[in-house]
């Protein structure tokens, strides 16, 4: 059984994440978490002028959260009637990266479902800020959705790699399980000026390759210094449908996505995009 995590804010972009997820895993049985963490929401809100209202607005905006999760779990269950799913609803006063960490932790998240963007939906940047927030500091995989996106069935992944980083099996499975599920080819696309290989990243390559089974895999070579701009010529060249990447530090995802002003994004991205944490739990 996968449990799988759905923060929500309410949007219709949150929204189309949930209807992904529901169609993309219809096939396996799957604990769904829906999520609020209501804190900003609370000291954004309009009527907290005072601190005499603290207690009767905190209140309020918990009252709202909660009607609003199970307004969703009504939709998502006339939506659905999987008998592999089971719904789960979970309201917090507490930040979105704390909740969403204390959740993957206590009920063993395999993996979180997200929009790309939430509520404010601002065209000129591909990730909003909750998102980035989510992919820097949640110890956890996390398949991110663009607005509107509805292609449940990605048939060409792409994952780039330098080879660098030691791989978990438990990441690879992820990707495995999900290639298998829709017989899709995965690209593993290695950047670089050089053809040769150091015995770390030979090793690491093995890896990769005795641990992603049951599925089409296809090793490439790029010759180029350019990162961002190779992987989005790649995409558009070789008609990708989900873009897999594994994030840590000085990583490639985290070069493309978290530079030092983050509404300054340097990939295009129109995609799903499967972030893999290289970190313990």
């Amino acid at each position: 059984m996968l449990s799988i995590l759905l923060p929500t804010d309410f949007s219709e972009n949150s929204m189309n994440a949930v209807k992904y997820a529901l169609e993309f895993f219809k096939h396996q049985k799957v604990d769904f978490f829906f999520m609020h963490a209501y804190q900003n929401d609370f000291y954004n809100h309009e009527e907290l002028a005072s601190r005499e209202v603290f207690d009767d607005i905190l209140e309020k905006v918990k009252n709202q959260s909660q009607k609003s999760l199970e307004n969703l779990l009504e939709t998502v269950k006339k939506m659905t009637s999987n008998s592999r799913f089971t719904f789960h609803a979970i309201s917090a006063y507490n930040t979105l990266v704390d909740e969403a960490n204390l959740i993957a932790d206590s009920k063993k998240i395999d993996l979180i479902v997200m929009g790309t963007k939430g509520k404010s939906d601002e065209r000129h940047i591909i990730f909003g800020s909750h998102t980035f927030q989510v992919l820097k500091y949640v110890k956890c995989p996390v398949l991110a959705i663009p607005s509107n996106y509805t292609n449940t069935q990605p048939k060409h992944i792409l994952f780039p790699t330098d080879y660098l980083i030691p791989y978990k099996h438990r990441e690879l499975k992820l990707l495995c399980d999900l290639a298998v599920s829709n017989k899709s080819i995965i690209d593993v696309l290695y950047i670089s000026k050089s053809d040769k290989l150091s015995l770390r990243q030979e090793d690491n390559q093995a890896f990769i390759k005795e641990t992603i089974c049951k599925t089409k895999i296809v090793f490439h070579i790029e010759h180029s210094k350019k990162i961002t701009e190779t992987i989005q010529n790649y995409i558009k060249t070789h008609a990708i449908d989900m873009l897999v990447m594994v994030n840590t530090q000085h990583s490639f995802l985290e070069d493309m996505l978290f530079p030092s002003n983050i509404d300054i994004v340097s990939v295009d991205l129109k995609i799903p995009l499967l972030a893999l944490q290289n970190a313990t739990r």
